[in-house]
């Protein structure tokens, strides 16, 4: 099946999908999604998945595809490599330093640097991502902001996005 995340609340493991059928919302539980090798999962991210019918009503058991709210075909992230130059700009490995959810933003470290990178809430949120925790690992795109650097794109760091590069 396919559905689109209505919510997911990562403090309190679940949320729900919405899927194009009349039997109701699909729970996602957030043991699920760590099986996956995801820690959050923002609204209106797109996922292929597997159901369950339980006496409480259906529930994901197994995810196969997630798809982001924005579609960023222009990047590719592969795993154990320290960055990869993707249509003029690398993709740079770097962990969560601090990220704050209800203040919306927090910083990562880039692999061997350490100097601090900005993360903005809604970035996340427009590359599938609705939390970091301290220490995870994620890839991300950076740029010069205002302020000193800043990521453009964060992505999960198993994250696998193909492109065509010209």
């Amino acid at each position: 099946m396919q559905g689109q995340v209505k919510w997911f609340d990562s403090v309190r493991g679940y949320g729900f999908l919405v899927v194009d059928d009349s039997d109701g919302d699909v729970l996602l539980h957030a043991n699920v999604l760590k099986n996956f090798g995801r820690s959050s999962i923002a609204e209106n991210s797109i996922i292929e998945f597997e159901l369950q019918e339980t006496e409480k009503g259906r529930q994901v058991i197994i995810i196969h595809e997630i798809r982001n709210p924005v579609n960023d075909d222009c990047d590719s992230v592969k795993k154990n490599q320290e960055s990869e130059k993707v249509c003029g700009k690398e993709i740079e490995p770097a962990r969560v330093k601090w990220f704050d959810k209800s203040k919306g933003f927090g910083f990562a470290n880039v692999f061997k640097s350490t100097e601090d990178v900005f993360l903005h809430m809604e970035v996340l949120k427009n590359y599938g991502l609705s939390d970091l925790q301290v220490g995870e690992a994620i890839a991300i795109r950076i740029v010069d902001g205002p302020r000193g650097k800043m990521a453009e794109a964060i992505f999960p760091w198993d994250n696998q996005i193909t492109s065509e590069e010209s």
